[in-house]
């Protein structure tokens, strides 16, 4: 991921790159909010994510995703990092195999 440019060059950079869908976590399974379509922890791969540190609030800290499903969905899932962070989507990605994916932290 671009680290020069933030979390939203890091967005814009993966919907280039065909990362289109955007993902939300539901009673344990990933769903595309444009598609409608869910997801388990062993249907889709991480292919990247990259973690932002607020620089002047240390309360502003995310987490982005970049996924594939097995049948071909791409997209990101956006999550807050540390107190803020969403139990469900760490419970979901704590279940995903992300041995593959490549790491960043910014």
């Amino acid at each position: 991921m671009d680290s020069e440019s933030g979390e939203s060059g890091a967005i814009a950079r993966l919907e280039r790159e065909g990362f289109t869908q955007h993902f939300t976590v539901r009673n344990h399974v990933l769903r595309s909010a444009d598609t409608g379509h869910t997801f388990g922890p062993r249907d889709v791969d991480v292919r990247e994510f990259a973690r932002y540190e607020g620089v002047s609030d240390p309360d502003d800290m995310s987490i982005v995703y970049a996924i594939e499903s097995h049948d071909g969905a791409r997209g990101t899932l956006v999550d807050a990092f540390g107190t803020y962070s969403d139990p469900a989507v760490t419970e979901f990605m704590d279940a995903v195999d992300d041995r593959e994916a490549d790491v960043l932290v910014i």
